[in-house]
């Protein structure tokens, strides 16, 4: 399995997000569209830090996030814990209460919580577990069965943060899940390698046979660069493969990336190529995203 960075306590610093986020220029953002994927990240001591972790990110305060969501047009928000917080879920959690009407929660727990625990994550909007390979301070594939049980258990899909080079071995065990899953960025996987690639070909496959994919991440695809039209083709085929279980994410602030900091804003017109029918891109920002993450319903 890959890291796409070695972890270390010395970990670089990696810069912020562009301050004056937007909205798309080439088509109106629906009412009731929702942002999949984005991190609040906090400072220590209050909010510590791994201590393997990949990177070191700027902060990014529930203030600036929700002027994100606000200034691009986003009705609705997917909060996701970000790796550097390990299994401390306070700061998302804390936006997640005080924002329940709005936002969902993708939590990174150990196992063996008190019920009484889980339930508070439960109550306070975590719809869904994250398992991570690609950064240091997540939780890896080993114990996969045991998070899909629990997950089952409490209602909660998964969400992976993979690379669909490694997806190929893995496919047979995830196809046999007993809960939706997930996978972030379309695996995290550089377009240089082609649609035919083995890796892709298989998350193709997971996609059409049930899995739900983030058509997001493009910076950490492309080869390149803006306005990423290298992306093109990989994430039609996506849509293409299930146009019911593809949900558009920003990944609000951008960690991790030290090239070209773009603005939501470009990476919403460009779902503009990635999906050309103004009806199905619309599904993909809302309906989609509300029946995966329960928005739209009575008490959200």
């Amino acid at each position: 399995m890959r890291e796409t960075a070695s972890p270390t306590d010395r970990a670089p610093a990696c810069p912020g997000p562009d301050p004056h986020p937007r909205r798309p220029m080439r088509f109106a953002v629906p009412k009731g569209a929702v942002d999949t994927h984005a991190h609040v990240i906090g400072q220590p001591p209050a909010h510590p830090f791994v201590a393997g972790r990949s990177y070191t990110p700027a902060p990014a305060t529930p203030e600036s996030y929700f002027a994100m969501l606000d200034a691009t047009g986003m009705t609705y928000g997917v909060l996701v814990q970000v790796s550097v917080h390990g299994t401390h879920n306070s700061l998302m959690v804390e936006t997640l209460k005080a924002n329940r009407d709005r936002l969902r929660g993708i939590a990174v727990i150990p196992l063996g919580l008190p019920d009484k625990e889980l339930l508070a994550l439960k109550e306070a909007g975590v719809v869904g577990l994250r398992l991570n390979i690609l950064y240091g301070g997540g939780i890896g594939f080993d114990q996969l069965n045991d998070y899909a049980a629990l997950a089952k258990e409490m209602g909660w899909h998964l969400q992976f943060l993979i690379d669909a080079r490694d997806l190929s071995p893995l496919a047979p065990k995830l196809a046999r899940l007993p809960v939706p899953f997930v996978v972030d960025h379309w695996g995290h996987f550089p377009v240089a390698r082609g649609i035919h690639d083995p890796g892709f070909q298989t998350l193709v496959s997971l996609v059409r046979d049930g899995a739900w994919v983030k058509l997001s991440g493009a910076y950490r695809n492309t080869v390149e660069g803006p306005p990423y039209a290298d992306t093109v083709p990989f994430a039609r085929l996506l849509h293409e493969a299930a146009p019911e279980r593809c949900v558009w994410g920003s990944d609000w602030p951008h960690v991790a990336h030290w090239q070209h900091m773009m603005n939501v804003g470009d990476l919403l017109d460009l779902l503009v190529d990635w999906v050309p029918n103004p009806a199905a891109r619309d599904r993909v920002l809302t309906g989609n995203a509300h029946r995966l993450y329960g928005f739209g319903q009575q008490g959200s």
